[in-house]
């Protein structure tokens, strides 16, 4: 169980001792970030960033991938905690793009407010990360792998290629939707869930080693049931987190 900023961060130290005072330093200086907007700081009572950098092992100079940054939350966050000498690629598929221009604009407005940031665009299944990555993570997005719109193996194709852009040794940090247990990827669509378990297969096949597990965003009184977007269930679903590593 990881809840407590302190025992998140104590887990994050002993994994990565090098970079820990600096790490727990960053944290709070990346919610402190005063480009962060309004918006974003009312959202971190629900999405716990600091507790998420620290399960992430984000350290300073590290180059880290988010993958289908959205709105930008996530890459603010990792702009501040990995410094100056670290560098975020905000990647945004072009599918998203094409379909809501609002994605294109909010990545081009993060990328010039940040010179730690670089805007990345392309295919869903094929992210052009232009260096190896230490670190990827992907919030709330998995899922959007398995919708109608996107051809059958789409989740295998952009699992690889995750796989492919970090380092040996990187890690992959998903956060999602929880779906009913044994319903696969069907729900992706329809209610906008996955099953946990179809995360970690799929990962699995992918090459990737499932390292750690946090009940951060964990809602056992969330049926599961609904459509993540329903007045009634929104921002209080249950989700999982977890942290894969590429072997090396």
């Amino acid at each position: 169980m990881i809840r407590p900023l302190a025992l998140a961060l104590m887990l994050a130290v002993s994994a990565n001792p090098l970079a820990a005072k600096e790490s727990a330093v960053s944290y709070g200086a990346a919610l402190a970030d005063p480009a962060r907007p309004a918006a974003d700081r009312e959202r971190d009572a629900a999405r716990k960033p600091a507790e998420l950098l620290a399960f992430a092992q984000i350290a300073r100079g590290e180059k880290v991938g988010d993958y289908v940054m959205g709105g930008g939350y996530v890459t603010r966050l990792l702009a501040a905690a990995v410094g100056p000498s670290g560098k975020v690629y905000g990647f945004q598929p072009a599918e998203f793009i094409a379909f809501k221009k609002q994605y294109g604009d909010d990545q081009a407005a993060i990328d010039a407010a940040y010179a730690n940031v670089d805007a990345v665009a392309g295919p869903f299944a094929a992210p052009a990360f232009p260096e190896p990555l230490d670190t990827i993570i992907t919030v709330q997005n998995f899922h959007d792998l398995y919708l109608k719109p996107f051809p059958a193996g789409t989740g295998d194709k952009a699992s690889a290629a995750l796989f492919a852009a970090l380092k040996p040794g990187g890690t992959l940090v998903v956060v999602d939707h929880s779906a009913a247990k044994g319903s696969g990827t069907t729900l992706s669509d329809s209610l906008h869930r996955i099953d946990r378990d179809a995360v970690v297969a799929t990962l699995t096949k992918a090459g990737f080693r499932l390292e750690a597990e946090s009940d951060l965003y964990r809602r056992p009184a969330d049926p599961r049931n609904a459509n993540v977007f329903d007045k009634e269930i929104r921002g209080k679903t249950d989700q999982f987190a977890l942290r894969f590593r590429k072997p090396g």
